[in-house]
């Protein structure tokens, strides 16, 4: 790394978007990912659509028993 970098010429905020989506990786064990995966491919959907479904199903029974 250099002693001194210079900054004179840079823009405060040149990339900051406040409307900006911040989304958390999210790591499947690799069984898990590959039987999803799978499950996904023959129902002709994206994985993260079919995790998304199957977490909105798991909140609803999460719900419906409190």
């Amino acid at each position: 790394m250099k002693d001194h970098y210079d900054f004179s010429k840079g823009e405060r905020g040149k990339f900051y978007a406040p409307d900006a989506d911040f989304r958390l990786p999210v790591y499947l064990d690799e069984q898990v990912e590959r039987y999803l995966a799978a499950r996904a491919d023959a129902k002709g959907v994206d994985l993260s659509d079919l995790v998304n479904e199957l977490l909105k199903h798991e909140i609803e029974i999460i719900e419906a028993v409190k």
